[in-house]
């Protein structure tokens, strides 16, 4: 049999040097244990769960569920403060959603075809209507005459 030299013992937390970590899986599976920043341990008290009693019945609902619920009764009962905190929070979500609108739908080709012949049509009829415009602005060539020769005799 052959035997293979090894730096230290086999036992318990001291695995196999080729079969320490299988294929694909991390050596620490669950991250980095305490490093938790505000944001995230504020968004997990937000997420733990209590238990209501409304109309009679228990619910188990999160705390931001609870918060929101009691930010909108307060607003319908009349607080100003509470009716104010509840529209700027719609406003910021409202803001939030328009900027993630998606893309319109690209137009088909019927669509664009209907479209281009719709735009050929609004320009013709602007410039027609420039041009009409164009011929009232202006008096005709024998006016104008007559009106400066008019002007002329009445200084005279």
């Amino acid at each position: 049999m052959s035997e293979t030299v090894r730096d230290y013992a086999i036992g318990y937390g001291k695995p196999p040097v080729g079969r320490r970590f299988q294929k694909g899986q991390s050596g620490n599976p669950r991250g980095p244990g305490g490093k938790k920043n505000l944001s995230a341990l504020l968004v997990a008290a937000l997420d733990e769960p209590v238990t209501l009693a409304s109309e009679g019945k228990r619910r188990r609902i999160t705390k931001r569920e609870a918060i929101v619920a009691q930010l909108v009764d307060k607003s319908a009962a009349a607080d100003l403060r509470a009716t104010k905190m509840l529209i700027d929070m719609l406003k910021r979500v409202e803001e939030k959603a328009g900027a993630a609108s998606p893309e319109p739908a690209k137009l088909t080709a019927p669509d664009r075809e209907v479209v281009e012949l719709f735009v050929a049509r609004l320009r013709r009829q602007i410039a027609a209507e420039a041009a009409e415009a164009a011929a009232f602005a202006r008096p005709p060539r024998d006016e104008e005459q007559f009106t400066t020769e008019s002007r002329r005799s009445q200084r005279i």
